[in-house]
Formats: C-alpha cells, sequence, structure tokens
C-alpha cells in the first residue's frame, strides 16, 4: 500500500483525506487490484468516508450554532398574537 495510505487518517486534512478517497475509488472501479489490495483500499475508504463525515456533520453543528447566535429571541411584541387556542 503507497505511503500516503499509511498516514493515520486524523492526520490528513480534509482536502487530502477527499483526494485519497477519490483515488481509492479511481483504484477500486478500475478493477487492477489484486483481491487483497482491493479489500485493504475498501476498508481504508470506509474509514476515510467515516471521518470525513464526522468533519462535515460537527462543521455543520458549528454553522448552525453559529446562525443560532445571530437570530434574536422574539420579544412580545414581535410574537404572532392571531393564533390562539380553539
Amino acid at each position: 500500500m503507497p505511503e500516503a495510505q499509511e498516514t493515520p487518517i486524523s492526520e490528513l486534512s480534509f482536502r487530502q483525506a477527499m483526494a485519497q478517497l477519490d483515488q481509492i475509488v479511481a483504484q477500486l472501479e478500475s478493477n487492477t487490484l489484486e483481491l487483497e489490495d482491493s479489500l485493504a483500499a475498501y476498508e481504508r475508504g470506509v474509514a476515510l468516508l467515516r471521518e470525513l463525515r464526522g468533519r462535515l456533520d460537527g462543521a455543520q453543528q458549528k454553522v448552525d450554532a453559529l446562525m443560532g447566535e445571530l437570530e434574536q429571541d422574539a420579544t412580545d411584541d414581535e410574537i404572532d398574537t392571531t393564533l390562539h387556542k380553539a
């Protein structure tokens, strides 16, 4: 396995991990790898995908939190009083 794929995933930048995942997908689609190498590449790809999704989820949570800070709480004057219980 190439040295780049031996680098711990947690040490890769998001861009490096994406590039490595793209490379693995291309290798798997080419059908040029031996079975053992294909399984190892697939396993690495799954681990990369799991890490990338986790990072994206974390980034989304940060964005949501920041957007929440920007929103102001509605004051009593701004609350829609046209809705009431029937």
